[in-house]
């Protein structure tokens, strides 16, 4: 057995043991959500209720207010947008960016499987955005992560998709209803430090998000946040291969704590604007225990946002 088919063994044991069983529930998918299919009809309540619901055949024959509910779908089609862009190779402590990448959709992949949910995969690698067919079953979804884990390191090309280009593809090409997972570190090409301007994927994840429900796992890595006190370095940008060597002073690595912090601030607040479901993955953290925490903490807001006031 090789060493891939050893990893993706292990990838799955683990979610196995330690993450099967958290979409068990009232609900077929990750994120807590009322789904499309149409359920029983109750009597509305206002101000609670949507008036878009109003279930107008059963108020009409017993002359009360009806709304019907809805049930969560019980086969999705879920799509993932991977993107192996050149700085998803970092990686300065426990593994790469790129391994929690696949990781993630390594997680998601095997929970949605045993459910029956056919899955597929948009991947920005280069001057391409490559697409990989949904498909069911364990060995497609084996075929799947095979093949991200034995793509080549990003190279600099000139022109390469970004991620808002990547999330218009994912958009436009999959109209089918269902899940859509966008792992990425949200980093730009031209960063904006304003914590409140808008980013450039913002627009196009909130059209996704308008008919999709929408995971965006965010990767980043300990030296991304902070930078150590090491004197002089050399810097290679993965994306442009622009060179720079920096002192790395008291001020300059305080600076640069500051924009980074900013930088995550800013992606935060877009995703939370867009009203996307953000999860973060750090490579020097137990990435399973963050997924856990993740899920069981959109269960509980899901509980408390539809329990009804006593």
């Amino acid at each position: 057995m090789n060493t891939a088919e050893q990893a993706l063994r292990r990838l799955e044991l683990t979610v196995t043991r330690r993450l099967d069983g958290l979409l068990h529930g009232a609900h077929q998918g990750l994120l807590p959500g009322t789904g499309s299919e149409a359920g029983d009809s109750r009597v509305y309540v206002p101000g609670e209720d949507d008036v878009r619901r109003m279930d107008w055949a059963v108020t009409a024959r017993t002359t009360i207010p009806h709304v019907r509910d809805l049930i969560a779908d019980r086969e999705l089609e879920t799509w993932a947008l991977a993107d192996l862009s050149p700085s998803m190779d970092f990686g300065t402590a426990d593994t790469d960016k790129r391994d929690l990448v696949v990781a993630a959709i390594g997680a998601i992949g095997f929970l949605s499987s045993r459910m029956g949910d056919r899955f597929g995969a948009l991947v920005i690698h280069d001057e391409y955005i490559h697409r990989m067919p949904a498909r069911t079953g364990r060995p497609a979804l084996y075929g799947l992560l095979h093949s991200l884990m034995d793509a080549p390191r990003g190279q600099v090309v000139p022109d390469p998709p970004d991620l808002a280009e990547g999330i218009e593809v994912l958009s436009a090409s999959r109209r089918r209803r269902g899940m859509r997972l966008i792992v990425s570190d949200f980093l730009d090409a031209h960063p904006d430090l304003d914590p409140d301007a808008e980013r450039p994927w913002e627009r196009p994840i909130r059209r996704l998000a308008a008919r999709h429900q929408v995971l965006a796992v965010e990767v980043i890595d300990p030296r991304e946040l902070e930078l150590p006190d090491v004197g002089r370095v050399a810097f290679a940008d993965p994306e442009t291969g622009n060179v720079r060597e920096v002192q790395l002073s008291p001020k300059v690595r305080q600076a640069y704590a500051e924009a980074a912090a900013q930088q995550r601030e800013g992606t935060r607040r877009a995703l939370r604007r867009a009203g996307i479901a953000h999860l973060v993955l750090r490579t020097d953290r137990d990435w399973v225990f963050d997924v856990a925490q993740f899920v069981l903490r959109q269960r509980r807001m899901s509980h408390l946002a539809h329990r009804r006031p006593v």
